[in-house]
């Protein structure tokens, strides 16, 4: 397994050009940019000249990752050359999210079951319930098979994102990748590294994505009168204060993200399914555990004890990275460390990270989490 990665800017253009025998062999082309960049005709046109063999596919961003370098309004292509590995691309559209069921289950029916090692999947941020498209790809796949990849992001703005299978970038996309091979080996890890802090608490009121009560109480109220004591107002804190949820058979907990407050309901709107019946505590940001955390998430995706990988597929939060700010290369510096330089790290900043926890099986949509899965062929 090779792989190459050029990147592009509009100030600059192309910093380097395919070579020959990627330009000829590649089978999959993993391309990551801002909306603004994706939607450069001419400049995504070009990925699909430079190598005219692959599939392409990729998304909208709030951050793109290359090497250890956090870019942003610009265009990455990582271009994958297996020696053993076979690829095959799925990809449907939704308009609402009510689908998102129906679209993964569809996703997953539509690759062959035969062979398949792990899938990647890249899916529209704002029009995919992330929970929902992995129930109903889990639905249609076989047990044995991990999924890892991410929402599309839009930078801060939450407006509009694209994902792209084999075309333009297009919203309301959902991609899926599916990889074949018997001496591929994939690994996966996530950690968030946020610290808990209050009391243990009961979702008791809810629906989908929205929260409307915690302990039979508003869940406004509830998140105000904790946070008074950390003298912070809720509509500053929804990236600084996400909130741990975990149900009686998890031994580890999902950190949900705030994106919106409806004052009318006394609700809160979360960046992925807060169930009623699970277990909730606030968290908060501790610098030293974020970094923690992402070195941990490194080292439980090396696959099987093998001690590097060829490639490297990262996807953090935009919340992660509007909190770390000008840190974010840190995370990537200890991920680095641990890898080694030997392997190609690629990825994104999104608005939901897809990924099982280190070692698990099951898959599930993170917030605020540094999820990596890396890929090594033997």
């Amino acid at each position: 397994m090779k792989t190459e990665q050029i990147h592009w800017t509009q100030k600059t253009g192309w910093h380097s050009k395919p070579t020959e025998e990627f330009r000829q062999k590649s089978q999959l082309v993993l391309v990551f940019g801002s909306r603004a960049a994706l939607e450069n005709k001419k400049a995504f046109g070009a990925i699909t000249r430079f190598y005219p063999t692959a599939s392409i596919a990729g998304c909208s961003t709030s951050g793109e990752i290359l090497g250890t370098e956090v870019l942003d309004d610009s265009l990455t292509a990582t271009a994958i050359l297996f020696e053993h590995t076979s690829v095959q691309l799925a990809q449907t559209r939704i308009d609402s999210v009510e689908f998102s069921l129906q679209a993964g289950e569809i996703l997953g029916q539509s690759l062959e079951p035969e062979g398949l090692t792990h899938i990647l999947v890249f899916a529209d941020g704002l029009r995919v319930n992330g929970t929902h498209l992995i129930e109903g790809l889990k639905n249609s796949l076989p047990e044995d098979v991990k999924i890892t990849g991410g929402l599309a992001g839009d930078g801060e703005l939450f407006k509009k994102t694209l994902v792209c299978g084999n075309g333009l970038p297009v919203s309301g996309q959902i991609v899926a990748i599916g990889l074949y091979s018997s001496r591929l080996n994939v690994g996966c890890g996530s950690l968030a590294g946020w610290v808990p802090f209050g009391a243990d608490r009961l979702i008791t009121k809810s629906k989908g994505n929205i929260l409307y009560e915690m302990d039979g109480q508003p869940a406004i109220e509830l998140y105000r009168s904790i946070l008074k004591e950390e003298s912070v107002e809720l509509s500053a804190a929804r990236f600084h204060f996400p909130l741990e949820i975990k149900s009686r058979n998890m031994n580890r907990g999902i950190v949900r993200t705030i994106v919106g407050i409806d004052e009318k309901d006394n609700s809160l709107i979360f960046a992925g399914d807060v169930p009623e019946g699970y277990r909730a505590r606030l968290m908060k940001v501790n610098f030293d555990r974020l970094m923690d955390g992402a070195t941990e998430a490194a080292r439980g995706s090396i696959y099987n004890g093998f001690h590097s990988a060829d490639l490297a597929l990262l996807v953090s939060c935009v919340g992660r990275k509007i909190v770390l700010k000008q840190r974010t290369f840190q995370e990537l510096e200890a991920i680095r460390e641990v890898l080694g330089k030997a392997t190609s790290l690629t990825g994104f900043y999104s608005y939901g990270e897809i990924a099982p926890f280190a070692g698990g099986q099951n898959c599930y949509l993170h917030n605020e989490t540094m999820t990596i899965t890396t890929f090594y062929e033997n």
